[in-house]
């Protein structure tokens, strides 16, 4: 059997679970061949990962891509570095005929969403953005709940995100502490958010409002807690003993390894001050969309909270679907498992006209994101023969179609004015989507329980 051959370029924290599905899960069918980064530190570390696994791969600098591709040929590049370099490298690697999985946002604005779409087009080549957060069982349920006629045709969705001190800070140490880097967190963050609308309702944004600010990582609050002799960074604060946002890369040996070990090479800190003046993106952000099949969504995101995860809720024509989940406590690189489901805070009941409220059973399964990472990885690299009912694998139109909301967002804060997505964009076809009810559909009184099906029970226990 011939092996697809894989190049990845960024080597940082989300890069590992790439490479580790390559390397190790589907070593039979995959062959990671080269990797590109701007810190050879990093580069090595990677290097001497795969040595470890009877793994020889070549290794090239940012400014070396071409000559990887030319040299190493590989069939995918797996773009994983900081956001605003994603367009980059997916439009060079499509225009040297490779294909490409690139992690999410797809990019960071409007321009270089249309280099990406007119990229594409011209070339040909496949490009897929791994959005994890489709493949969580618990948000897979929803899309069969809304899919199944339960509540009717939606018309409203009340969806409000909640970071916690932990994971929300540690987007205000990093690079995603600029807009020039991330998007902000309506890009960088809220894409999962504004992709798991656009799919579980099955259609596309129109218009965008949005109103934000930087209300609690900013310095008035580290001199309310008395942190008015704070460094630049974490390591060595002279504030650190008072901190409960100090972070300390030495405790961590992932992030001692990948980051305080290698600064050196790229100049990059890790351990910004999370009330550092010059942070430019909000941490409080509301937003109202209207979407094309006439349904509007409110959304706000809040990163400063005290536990991590999501309320959502939909208003059909028969009926209210009421969905919350929280989620573990982690930041990047801590050592565990990102964004797993807390089984006793998830739940989804359903409210029907002219009948008694009922929960519904949460499908479940272990591992990051709410049980998304492995399943995901799975279609990534050995996709199910048989088509998957829910189209939960994307490409560079829902890809574009996520960021749009955001990019449109910052738009309106930035003009306190709604913003038209066709104004952003063009030549954008709708991704492929699952059919759902119909407005004009009888209000019959549907009960669905929602019990998990044969196929994702399986689906489960081969990931155990």
């Amino acid at each position: 059997m011939t092996k697809i051959r894989y190049a990845q370029v960024g080597i940082g924290g989300r890069s590992q679970l790439f490479s580790r599905a390559i390397v190790e899960e589907f070593a039979d069918t995959s062959e990671l061949v080269a990797l590109c980064d701007n810190n050879v530190g990093r580069l090595r570390l990677r290097v001497g990962w795969a040595g470890e696994r009877d793994v020889e791969v070549k290794t090239y600098q940012d400014d070396e891509f071409d000559r990887m591709i030319a040299e190493t040929r590989p069939d995918v590049v797996i773009v994983t570095t900081q956001d605003s370099l994603h367009d980059k490298y997916i439009c060079r690697a499509m225009e040297l005929g490779c294909d490409v999985m690139t992690e999410k946002p797809m990019t960071t604005d409007e321009q270089k969403c249309q280099r990406i779409i007119d990229t594409q087009h011209k070339t040909g080549r496949q490009c897929t953005v791994t959005f994890n957060y489709r493949y969580a069982p618990p948000r897979t349920q929803i899309k069969d709940l809304l899919m199944s006629g339960v509540i009717g045709n939606v018309v409203s969705v009340d969806f409000h995100w909640l970071l916690d001190t932990r994971h929300g800070a540690d987007y205000f140490r990093r690079w995603h502490r600029h807009k020039r880097n991330s998007g902000g967190l309506m890009v960088h963050k809220a894409t999962h958010h504004f992709d798991l609308v656009n799919w579980w309702l099955s259609t596309v944004p129109e218009t965008v409002y949005a109103t934000g600010t930087r209300n609690f990582y900013r310095p008035e609050t580290a001199d309310r807690y008395g942190l008015t002799q704070r460094g630049q960074r974490c390591l060595d604060c002279p504030a650190a003993a008072k901190c409960s946002f100090h972070l300390d890369l030495r405790e961590y040996p992932e992030l001692r390894r990948m980051y305080l070990e290698t600064e050196q090479h790229d100049g990059y800190f890790r351990d910004r001050c999370v009330f550092g003046a010059d942070i430019d993106i909000e941490d409080t952000v509301d937003v109202v969309v209207n979407y094309r099949n006439g349904a509007m969504m409110s959304y706000s995101l809040h990163s400063f909270m005290p536990w991590e995860g999501y309320i959502v809720t939909f208003n059909g024509v028969k009926g209210r679907l009421e969905h919350i989940c929280q989620e573990s406590v982690y930041f990047s690189g801590d050592g565990s498992v990102p964004g797993e489901l807390m089984p006793e805070g998830t739940k989804i009941k359903i409210f029907l006209h002219s009948q008694s409220a009922y929960g519904v059973e949460i499908w479940q399964s272990e591992g990051g994101h709410g049980g998304a990472d492995p399943i995901m990885v799975k279609d990534l690299f050995a996709p199910a023969s048989v088509e998957d009912k829910y189209k939960r694998a994307a490409d560079y139109r829902s890809g574009a179609w996520s960021i749009l909301t955001g990019v449109a967002a910052n738009r309106s804060m930035a003009s306190g004015k709604p913003v038209r997505i066709d104004d952003l964009i063009h030549n954008l076809p709708d991704p492929d989507y699952p059919p759902m009810p119909a407005p004009t559909d009888p209000l019959e009184i549907v009960s669905q329980k929602s019990a998990a099906p044969e196929w994702f029970k399986k689906e489960v226990r081969d990931e155990k």
